[in-house]
């Protein structure tokens, strides 16, 4: 493996030889002292090199000759002499140029920082040598990790479920078909069904974050058809406020991690500073958060009991006025809109024991509790227009018991996209797939 000191770690180096690769940012070819910007997936700083091929006695100068051929991309390894100089101002250090290799040269780039985001995609790998889009993935590892070691401490166990289903998990609209030998597959939706298996075998306590998939034809900013889900299921709650109690300790911890390594970095490269958010999280029945809304002036344009998007913003304006949080459940909605498996309140079977979570103006998160009796869940199955035996494999594990639970399942990127204060779900996946793009 090719030796050398990444740029983050020059500033605590002395001065002497170095040695560092990356590629090309920007090269400026002056007639007496060439500069070459290097980056690599630690940082950038600055290469100079004193021409001895001009003046009053010039000499041949391959070093220069090879700079002046660089093209922006370009990968380069360097050995040089590292120089502490305040004078310099990116990091205030530099590198003379000693020997310089060219890894792998680069064709101009075909993308520019005012190009579209279609044009970036096309080219992502171009467009993830931005240092915004190096630290968002970054942010979105110890995200991740943080996650992982609040359920890992907290006695969850980590699942793998599958993605090739042999019957829908939610709605067969949304399914993609794959052909599997002499049958038909399902890309799963969720990992629901499995995960609620899971409490069915006695684990107790599961999550798991891997892919799920949407045959869904959605072009708006924070729609993907296939996205990572971030997901859990616990045993023995007395309803979803158990989940939510969950739910908010580990995006907690997460944002907490987040911000403690990468906090000054998000404001200095996104203009955002990550608020940890405080316990408990706001929470408002569904009803009264549309009664909260249309006081403020917007009545929610449905025909169903749903929230809308622009609903969720407004709610969210609300709770980040008058209780400083930019978090909110919204909880208790109308079974007419919930799958079929959520829990219904024992004194109104018009409510469910579920939430959306909203993170500054948009869902992240739907939780609830499970109803975990085969006989009330076959009810309500039937009460949505399902054929018992359309889930017949779903209903075969509650026929041997199933402790009362209930768990989530969050969308990453979302949480990535709102956390940043990004524009569109695009920008935050490392390879965005839509309606319209399979590509790179």
């Amino acid at each position: 493996m090719t030796s050398r000191t990444l740029v983050a770690d020059l500033a605590a180096a002395i001065d002497g030889p170095v040695s560092v690769a990356g590629w090309v940012d920007t090269v400026r070819d002056q007639k007496k002292v060439q500069f070459v910007v290097l980056r690599d997936e630690s940082g950038a700083v600055q290469l100079v090199h004193p021409r001895t091929d001009a003046g009053e006695d010039p000499q041949p100068d391959p070093i220069a000759d090879a700079i002046s051929a660089l093209t922006a991309g370009t990968f380069i390894r360097v050995e040089g002499d590292l120089k502490h100089d305040e004078r310099v101002k990116l990091g205030g250090l530099e590198v003379k140029v000693g020997r310089l290799d060219v890894a792998a040269a680069a064709l101009d780039s075909p993308i520019a920082e005012d190009s579209s985001i279609d044009k970036r995609l096309d080219y992502r790998w171009l467009d993830l040598r931005r240092p915004e889009m190096n630290l968002l993935f970054r942010v979105q590892t110890t995200l991740l990790h943080a996650m992982r070691t609040w359920w890992v401490d907290n006695g969850y166990i980590e699942i793998h479920t599958p993605k090739l289903m042999a019957s829908p998990s939610e709605s067969r609209a949304e399914l993609f078909q794959v052909p599997y030998f002499e049958t038909t597959a399902y890309l799963a939706q969720s990992p629901q069904h499995f995960k609620q298996m899971g409490q069915a075998a006695g684990f107790g306590k599961v999550f798991e974050i891997g892919p799920a998939f949407r045959a869904d034809p959605s072009f708006t900013s924070r729609h993907a058809t296939e996205f990572v889900s971030v997901d859990a299921e616990i045993s023995w709650v007395d309803s979803h406020e158990d989940v939510m109690a969950m739910h908010e300790q580990l995006l907690a911890a997460a944002f907490a991690a987040v911000k403690e390594k990468h906090g000054a970095e998000i404001e200095a490269l996104f203009g955002v500073e990550v608020t940890v958010p405080s316990l408990p999280f706001p929470r408002i029945p569904l009803a009264e958060a549309k009664e909260i809304v249309a006081a403020r002036g917007y009545t929610v344009p449905r025909h169903d009991a749903d929230m809308d998007p622009e609903g969720e913003r407004r709610i969210s304006e609300y709770v980040k006025e008058q209780l400083g949080h930019e978090f909110v459940f919204l909880t208790d909605y109308a079974s007419s809109i919930r799958p079929y498996y959520h829990r219904r309140h024992d004194d109104d079977a018009g409510l469910t024991n579920s939430y959306d979570l909203i993170f500054n103006g948009a869902e992240i998160s739907t939780g609830a509790q499970r109803e975990h009796r085969i006989d009330v869940l076959v009810a309500q199955a039937q009460d949505k227009g399902l054929n018992p035996d359309e889930i017949g494999e779903y209903l075969e594990f509650f026929k041997y018991g199933v402790p009362p639970h209930g768990g989530f399942g969050m969308g990453l990127a979302r949480v990535l996209m709102l956390l940043l204060h990004l524009p569109s779900i695009r920008e935050v996946i490392y390879l965005f797939r839509g309606p319209n793009r399979l590509e790179p």
